[in-house]
């Protein structure tokens, strides 16, 4: 049987008196992850953020809201993944809102275009376009798009960027450009979604456009919260840090989504993965909703999720749900074709991460094949680091009629451990051979490459290498962070309840997980026993005997054959409401566990 996660719990945090009211156990989660006091629990709108300290805004709101007020001909250009579709959808219907008549968008294709504004892109789209437009907003892109700004503005076109990627030393020479990561920026949450920047675009726009008395009694000023499940959804899918601002913005949306005032889209993507928006989580937008509209951009065309977003009539919406699902059923096909191309032992049936041991040789942590997908590579990179624990960088042929020439470039997604910053590994290997990579880019936990295929093996060595000198810093295991153990009394619907409206959880702010030594009394195998379901009872570890008390209903997926047959079992686990039929009861949700 494979190792399993080792589970730690986290040092017991001192309460802050200013938290004293709430549960203690509610507190103790709530300052592990830096909420200290109650005002960052206030989730209202009063409370986000104004948008002056972002650089860039003002020129940008009067430069659009002017196009507004002329009715230019206005071009969105967005991104090929959850947050560049939502900032999409976002802009296209409040700049309609607004009042606008001319307003398109077009988004890249990832293997024709690569990221972002191109030459290329804006070729493919004025061939099908009657007129260039008078004015491009990129939203979730931009800041680096320096050949893409010099083509618009070429065919006389204004640009305005709107994006929150680190900027590099040169900025394009657009009109205007927001960015909360810009230099000099005294923006209070650098960590906003390229959805999250649009939102207070047009925030500032809508104000510009009432201080010019534009909205009438027939033209009424829109209520831009009304599309806030669509910032919520492309904040969380595209794995940001969920700081104060940020969990606002999520509340809010996810407050429309289960109130019945979200967007038909997602609705209907909800709808296609037997999930009841009106229960929605924040955990659900990245797992459900996201997974779906990125399948689109990662395998076809993300216009296809965007046109999802943008479906005002549900029989429509849900027509193009149920095509974002199909795709995003041949994405986890061809994850787990991949996944299984790279292990001896893997089942192509039911493949198991575990059947992928973890390689002695960092060169081997470097993985390609001529039959990869590009549009998939990060996702079984991640995969692989979860598993391997391990920096990890998987490899696919950028265009795959190339074959496996020599001179073909092939593309790299990388993801990374804390204590690796992997852009900056590959920094050091582009010191060292200047001609190695033909283009790379990223942050700490992931990045991307380009390489010719005949360079792969010199990349492999370079990036051993570079691993030898983190070795004292990569864990043996993984390891399970806990919040520790409830008791009977916190092993509630109630508890579970307040843990899931008290805040969203995501990035930097993890949902919690507990741990407990629990009794066995009962297991039931689920899908040929891929999964399993428990019926556990607390056991007191400073008493031999069996424990009395409650029964628990515990799900552990993907566990398989390397569930441990024994009677006792210390698991780690989230608390999660199960409902069926009209009622409620406490579900465990197990995420590692070990012998007791």
């Amino acid at each position: 049987m494979n190792e399993l996660p080792l589970i730690e719990r986290r040092p017991i945090p001192s309460i802050p008196e200013a938290m004293a009211d709430l549960n203690p156990r509610l507190a103790q989660v709530l300052a592990l992850r830096g909420i200290t006091h109650p005002d960052q629990l206030d989730l209202g709108l009063s409370r986000l953020l104004a948008p002056a300290d972002l650089p860039g805004i003002e020129v940008a709101a009067e430069r659009i809201a002017a196009a507004v007020q002329a009715d230019e001909p206005i071009l969105i250009v967005g991104d090929f993944d959850a947050d560049g579709a939502t900032a999409t959808t976002l802009c296209v219907r409040a700049l309609r809102a607004f009042g606008t008549t001319r307003v398109a968008y077009t988004l890249p294709d990832r293997q024709r275009h690569g990221y972002g504004l191109s030459p290329a892109l804006l070729r493919d789209w004025l061939d099908e376009a009657a007129e260039p437009p008078r004015l491009l907003i990129t939203v979730d892109n931009g800041v680096a798009a320096h050949a893409g700004v010099a083509a618009a503005q070429a065919m006389g076109t204004e640009v305005v960027v709107t994006d929150h990627h680190l900027p590099g030393t040169e900025l394009p020479p657009a009109t205007a450009i927001v960015n909360p990561n810009l230099a000099g920026s005294a923006f209070g949450s650098p960590s906003l979604a390229g959805v999250g920047v649009a939102f207070y675009v047009l925030a500032a726009v809508r104000d510009a456009l009432t201080r010019a008395d534009w909205f009438t009694d027939s033209r009424p000023r829109p209520n831009l919260a009304q599309w806030l499940d669509l910032v919520a959804v492309g904040t969380v899918a595209d794995v940001v840090p969920l700081d104060d601002n940020n969990r606002r913005l999520v509340a809010q949306g996810l407050a429309r989504i289960r109130a019945g005032q979200c967007l038909p889209g997602i609705s209907a993507l909800f709808a296609v993965a037997g999930k009841d928006p009106r229960q929605a989580a924040s955990t659900d937008l990245g797992f459900v909703v996201g997974p779906r509209l990125n399948a689109a951009g990662r395998l076809e065309d993300m216009r296809l999720g965007v046109a999802c977003l943008l479906a005002d009539d549900p029989a429509e919406a849900r027509h193009r749900a149920i095509e974002l699902d199909r795709i995003n059923q041949e994405r986890r096909a061809v994850e787990q074709e991949m996944l299984a191309s790279l292990g001896p032992d893997a089942r192509s049936d039911a493949l198991s991460l575990a059947d992928l041991p973890r390689p002695v040789n960092p060169a081997d942590w470097v993985r390609y094949d001529v039959g990869f997908h590009q549009g998939v590579i990060g996702i079984v990179a991640g995969r692989l680091k979860e598993r391997w624990q391990r920096p990890v960088f998987v490899f696919a042929p950028e265009d795959p009629e190339a074959g496996d020439a020599p001179d073909a470039l092939i593309k790299g997604s990388g993801r990374s451990m804390p204590g690796v910053h992997l852009r900056d590994v590959l920094v050091a290997m582009a010191t060292a051979e200047p001609e190695l990579m033909r283009a790379f880019g990223g942050h700490a936990m992931a990045a991307g490459v380009s390489i010719e295929r005949r360079q792969l093996d010199r990349f492999r060595g370079l990036f051993a290498g570079e691993m030898a000198k983190f070795a004292d810093r990569l864990p043996e295991r993984l390891v399970i962070p806990s919040d520790g153990g409830l008791g009977p009394g916190e092993l509630t619907v109630d508890f579970a309840e307040t843990l899931r409206d008290c805040t969203p959880w995501g990035t930097d702010c993890p949902e919690p997980v507990f741990d407990n030594r629990f009794e066995v009394l009962d297991r039931v195998p689920m899908s040929g026993g891929k999964h399993w379901r428990l019926t556990l009872r607390l056991r007191d570890p400073d008493r031999p005997e069996p424990s009395a008390g409650a029964s628990y209903t515990a799900v552990w997926f993907g566990i398989g054959d390397r569930l441990p047959a024994n009677r006792y079992l210390h698991l780690a686990y989230r608390l999660n409401i199960n409902h069926f039929r009209g009622r409620q009861s406490l579900q465990l949700m197990v995420v590692g566990g070990l012998v007791a």
